[in-house]
């Protein structure tokens, strides 16, 4: 159904406390973005196998997953400023650590550690869209919050493998240490935050009836976001491994987190003005599109450099554009008071997509190869794309 037009977005950055926002998200995601690619690399240089590197990322996705169930009562009782402060100290001191041992079981345990401050950074950026601007501009302001978190994707994740490599381990986890400088901007937006609260006259969250029907209305937003972060946390975490070269991996990789970062702001205004249910399935076929093009470039006799690149990029623009359809939909299908709960489950479907990419790819590889691997997560597109369409409308 169409709707009115939005207000122009360029109003956007004047709103209080958003500002705030984008830099503490920018720095946070420079973090992850960093250890993403590179954290399974040092497991290996460790000794890991593919199984065992998979389990890096998917235990920072298990941890954040668990907490993120927690972040709407932490919110309530110590509000946001001080939620927020410890989340980005969590995620960033850690990669320090990471420079004394390349053994297994201590980079899973520090990985749990950015787990948790992940889980924080993640459920409380996207509550603090909600909480900072009003309904009819959340498509544009959920795509400029994208621009923020998917430029350090777009710059570092393609760029951390050949760092490690190129230069030292050691560099990208200095670098990985960067969330700890955005304290000061979530100081600054826990006190625009607390202030939205208290002129509100409720906590976050406050308990309403229906929660039961409100996690039921966020089922479809968040299946449809596990189906296309599962192949996406797989590209992240082993593009460097099946490119055949640093390359490959760089090109391949920039294809994905430039289409990524394009298409989630683009497709802002399109979500504020004709809803995002239209969006959803053709998106999902063709990402599954992207991951066939994908398994056929590395494939045997592959790798094929510009047919990973393509297929990649196409993965992306899939990526990108659900990423904030499924967001908006989550938002509109609950009161303002359970926002911060949308958010826990959007950002739990969105992380344990990518926690479920790195290890169910992973030991699939194991067994057979990437390609299979690949292939398998574009049938869960394909079934989601199915779902979507053969389920009533709600979004």
């Amino acid at each position: 159904m169409r709707r009115p037009a939005p207000q122009p977005s360029s109003s956007l950055a004047r709103v209080p406390g958003f500002r705030p926002l984008l830099a503490m998200s920018a720095l946070g995601f420079s973090g992850y973005a960093l250890l993403l690619p590179a954290a399974p690399l040092w497991a290996v240089h460790g000794g890991a196998s593919e199984g065992g590197a998979g389990l890096v990322n998917a235990v920072l996705m298990l941890a954040t997953v668990l907490t993120q169930t927690t972040v709407p009562w932490l919110l309530r009782r110590v509000g946001w400023r001080l939620t927020m402060t410890v989340g980005v100290v969590l995620l960033g001191v850690p990669s320090l650590l990471f420079m004394a041992t390349d053994q297994l079981g201590w980079l899973l345990a520090l990985s749990a550690v950015r787990g948790m401050g992940f889980a924080v950074l993640t459920v409380c950026g996207s509550s603090a869209v909600a909480a900072l601007v009003d309904g009819p501009r959340h498509g544009r302001a959920i795509g400029l919050y994208g621009l923020s978190i998917a430029f350090p994707q777009l710059v570092l994740v393609p760029s951390a493998a050949w760092i490690a490599e190129t230069l030292d381990f050691r560099v990208v986890f200095a670098l990985g240490a960067l969330p700890v400088l955005a304290v000061p901007f979530a100081v600054l937006l826990g006190r625009c935050l607390d202030a939205v609260d208290d002129r509100a006259g409720q906590p976050v969250d406050a308990g309403g009836p229906g929660r039961g029907r409100v996690l039921l209305a966020l089922v479809m937003p968040s299946l449809v976001l596990l189906a296309v972060t599962t192949p996406g946390g797989a590209l992240l975490t082993f593009a460097p491994q099946f490119a055949g070269g640093a390359g490959a991996a760089v090109a391949g990789l920039l294809g994905f987190t430039a289409a990524t970062a394009l298409s989630r702001w683009a497709v802002g205004g399109l979500a504020d003005r004709f809803g995002p249910r239209v969006f959803l399935a053709p998106l999902l076929a063709f990402c599954a599109a992207g991951l066939a093009v994908c398994a056929g470039a590395i494939a045997d006799g592959g790798p094929r450099p510009a047919l990973l690149v393509l297929g990649m990029t196409m993965v992306g623009v899939s990526y990108g554009s659900l990423q904030n359809l499924t967001l908006v939909a989550a938002f509109a299908a609950v009161p303002a008071r359970q926002h911060s709960t949308a958010s826990a489950v959007w950002n739990i479907g969105f992380d344990a997509g990518t926690g479920l990419g790195s290890l169910v790819v992973g030991f699939i590889a194991a067994g057979t190869s990437f390609s299979v691997g690949l292939l398998t997560t574009a049938v869960v597109c394909v079934v989601a794309a199915a779902a979507v369409l053969v389920t009533r409308p709600s979004l």
